[in-house]
């Protein structure tokens, strides 16, 4: 699963809120493996993007997202998104394997 956020309107408090509330509300998803965030500004090969952040959350596969994405927790950090943003996050939800 990946999150990309646009670039919010106070930083300061997105982070505040991103890491103090969201992240133990988020690992708290059922199935959960992983959790990761960039560090950083956010690049294009052309240059700087508009975008601030990603999340990737790592499940076993795509019907492990989407069952932690509709339990309780999952609905509970769905909500919280818009507690600290006015744009949703871009969100891919995708199966993977290791090449």
């Amino acid at each position: 699963m990946l999150l990309i956020y646009k670039t919010p309107k106070d930083a300061a408090a997105f982070d505040k809120h991103y890491f103090d509330t969201h992240i133990p509300l988020a690992k708290k998803l059922p199935g959960l493996r992983k959790y990761e965030v960039s560090q950083g500004p956010l690049q294009l090969p052309a240059g700087p993007a508009n975008f601030y952040f990603v999340a990737t959350l790592h499940f076993d596969n795509l019907a492990a997202i989407q069952e932690a994405m509709m339990s309780p927790e999952g609905q509970a950090a769905a909500a919280d998104v818009l507690t600290f943003t006015t744009d949703r996050p871009y969100v891919l939800l995708f199966d993977s394997r290791e090449v």
